[in-house]
């Protein structure tokens, strides 16, 4: 494989990047296309760089698995400790959500999210 397209392949879709940018910008408000690409270039470094250091702790724990508690020790480790929680929280509560929603489907009922 060329390294052109070992370096495209590690990067999220740029349509995804801008559908994410534009979420948060007033409607009337434009971006360049090196914006989104700068954006592009700054969160794959960003997943690969928050990867490592759960991997680390994977590779120094003797496991072999990242989990998401991984992640989270990465992220506070960064200096990003406000938000690991904000993400801890959010994703105990979306197990928590599949677990009864699950537990609903076999019991023959359903769930509504958001409730």
């Amino acid at each position: 494989m060329e390294e052109g397209n070992k370096d495209k392949d590690r990067h999220l879709p740029i349509a995804n990047i801008g559908k994410i940018m534009k979420r948060v910008l007033p409607d009337n408000s434009k971006m360049t296309k090196d914006a989104k690409d700068l954006v592009q270039e700054c969160v794959s470094e960003f997943i690969c760089f928050v990867t490592g250091i759960a991997a680390d702790r994977c590779t120094k724990e003797k496991r072999k698995t990242i989990n998401g508690d991984d992640i989270l020790k990465a992220l506070q480790q960064l200096g990003f400790a406000e938000h690991a929680e904000i993400v801890r929280v959010y994703f105990e509560r979306k197990v928590a959500q599949e677990a009864a929603a699950a537990a609903a489907a076999a019991a023959g009922g359903y769930m509504v999210y958001g409730c």
